[in-house]
């Protein structure tokens, strides 16, 4: 499906700006809650959770906040999750100074939709820069398979911008297959419209894989989306495969592209499927419903999954399937990640046996 370079030190490279994110205990909502759980996230490092859990070397670029025991509690939580990390330590500057980003999320319950705070002020990861990292040693003398990156990362700054765009290239020029979620954010976009839409068209210019919802394409990209049908995800699906195709005529690189299908019943239970095209090949999971805990990380733990399955040399339907069922596990898990046992475990999501194994 997609040539992978065979003697790569790592399987998955991903550049992200770390940071924590607190949750309240039991569902509540963050201004009645008095007791809060702290899990490392970033939307990058969600997604190689998959492979990293299922054996992968999976390394990660980033920016740390020297002294700071957030950023100690980053690392160890980097190891424990089976990456291994590199980056440079930037000084405090004082209390107004850097400081790795906070995540104030309420999961919401039933009727009651979640809510997400991001606390990004003098967030570290926003100083990425190019000379932070060596990329002819990473690409050319280690060897990656493949490098990945979002939208949220590429859009937090000029200097980050620039860095994914930088990656993308050099990968390219290595062998290193290039994934892109483009996460499109509004916020981040706000003013620098021209700027970002040059930056997200180079990086997607260099991909070998695409990622996104229609709202994704049409913001980042300028792709339109698909035809007015209804709402209804399960009857709809050519149109999202119509949409794709108006992808693949902007941008012909790719060899793969995939997207999430959403449909929220309550906070609790969702219509959950996917989309991929891999060549002229078409391939969809009908909307199913899953039981949620807190739906943050399905969609990277979807990219997870798909991304394993890639690695691990599988055709596209069957990497859809396995990423279909990782995104399904992730909304089962208080992180905003998943961290599968074994292979064997997703698996059993995909083909809903949730039965006791002894």
């Amino acid at each position: 499906m997609i040539t992978l370079r065979p003697d790569a030190r790592y399987g998955l490279v991903v550049p992200t700006s770390m940071g924590v994110r607190l949750h309240p205990l039991d569902r509540q909502p963050v201004h009645t809650s008095t007791s809060f759980t702290l899990s490392v996230t970033s939307a990058e490092t969600n997604v190689a959770s998959i492979p990293a859990a299922l054996g992968v070397p999976t390394h990660v670029l980033t920016r740390f906040v020297a002294g700071s025991p957030i950023a100690e509690r980053i690392r160890q939580d980097l190891r424990g999750r089976g990456m291994t990390c590199e980056g440079p330590e930037i000084e405090p500057g004082g209390a107004w100074g850097y400081r790795h980003q906070f995540n104030i999320a309420d999961s919401g319950f039933g009727g009651r939709g979640p809510r997400v705070y991001n606390d990004r002020a003098g967030e570290v990861g926003r100083t990425l820069t190019t000379a932070d990292f060596d990329l002819d040693r990473l690409f050319r003398d280690e060897g990656v398979q493949i490098v990945h990156m979002s939208g949220l990362v590429a859009a937090l700054s000029p200097t980050t911008s620039a860095l994914c765009v930088e990656i993308a290239r050099a990968a390219r020029a290595h062998g290193t297959a290039v994934s892109f979620d483009l996460n499109y954010r509004a916020s981040f976009w706000a003013g620098r419209e021209e700027e970002l839409s040059a930056a997200f068209h180079a990086i997607a210019s260099e991909a070998d894989i695409l990622v996104g919802n229609e709202e994704d394409f049409q913001l980042a990209l300028g792709i339109g989306g698909p035809d007015a049908g209804g709402t209804d995800l399960a009857g709809n699906l050519d149109r999202f495969h119509e949409m794709t195709d108006r992808i693949r005529d902007a941008f012909p690189r790719p060899q793969l592209f995939a997207t999430t299908l959403r449909e929220v019943v309550s906070a609790n239970r969702h219509l959950w499927g996917a989309i991929v095209t891999a060549g002229d090949e078409r391939y969809a999971v009908t909307p199913r419903e899953i039981e949620v805990l807190d739906r943050i990380g399905g969609g990277d733990g979807f990219v997870g999954g798909l991304l394993y399955g890639i690695l691990r040399g599988w055709d596209a339907e069957r990497a859809m399937q396995f990423g279909w069922a990782t995104g399904a596990m992730a909304a089962t898990m208080v992180t905003d990640y998943a961290l599968p046992a074994d292979e064997a475990q997703v698996w059993s999501i995909w083909n809903g046996n949730a039965r006791v194994q002894r």
